[in-house]
């Protein structure tokens, strides 16, 4: 694939190369959708350092190809979006991917890039050899399942008070699902992605 985002969204790439500054541009970007009430594994105050562990855990994943990183960049090239894929290594299940860590920095929410990086993500998704669907998770109590189901998401299942984000906070850890195999794709599909040189597993 190889398209282009308008200026003003930047570009999303995906398999960027791992760089020091990269690494940084998203441990940064992690930490501020955390402490900006972002549901991505932590609950704030956060800081890069704090989320440093998790994300090594991604890098390593897909140093042995079983993880594959999409970022959103802005018009500077600096990351402001990121969704990592996770293949299955169950035979009954490799023709699906998990969809973790998806997140927009706060200064670019409320103008579509969610939506955009969503997209990409689908579009990335459906070049992969064989995968016919997405799975992710999220936590309640943020509207998410809304956005989620108004990107073609649709809630699978759903573990009440699975979460514990605080003494006597519980929220539930909802599975959202995105088939691949009943067209072309989302009407938020020409949202552009560019690969960055490494070969599909």
């Amino acid at each position: 694939m190889s398209l282009t985002e308008a200026p003003a969204a930047g570009a999303f790439v995906l398999d960027p190369p791992v760089t020091e500054q990269l690494r940084d541009e998203v441990l940064r970007l992690w930490a501020d959708v955390v402490n900006a009430g972002g549901s991505v594994g932590f609950v704030p105050p956060v800081t890069p350092e704090d989320v440093r562990p998790e994300l090594l855990s991604h890098l390593r994943a897909m140093a042995e190809s079983r993880t594959r990183l999409l970022v959103g960049l802005d018009d500077e090239g600096h990351v402001r979006g990121t969704a990592f894929f996770t293949f299955n290594t169950h035979r009954l299940m490799r023709h699906w991917v998990w969809l973790y860590t998806v997140m927009v920095h706060p200064s670019a929410q409320g103008r579509g890039t969610g939506r955009r990086l969503l997209a990409a993500a689908e579009e990335a998704a459906r070049g992969m050899d064989g995968i016919e669907g997405i799975r992710l998770t999220l936590r309640s109590g943020s509207g998410l399942e809304r956005f989620y189901a108004s990107c073609g998401y649709e809630e699978v299942g759903r573990v009440p008070g699975a979460i514990k984000v605080a003494d006597g906070d519980f929220r539930d850890d909802v599975t959202m699902w995105r088939g691949l195999t009943g067209g072309s794709g989302s009407a938020e599909s020409t949202a552009v992605l560019r690969e960055a040189g490494r070969d599909r597993p």
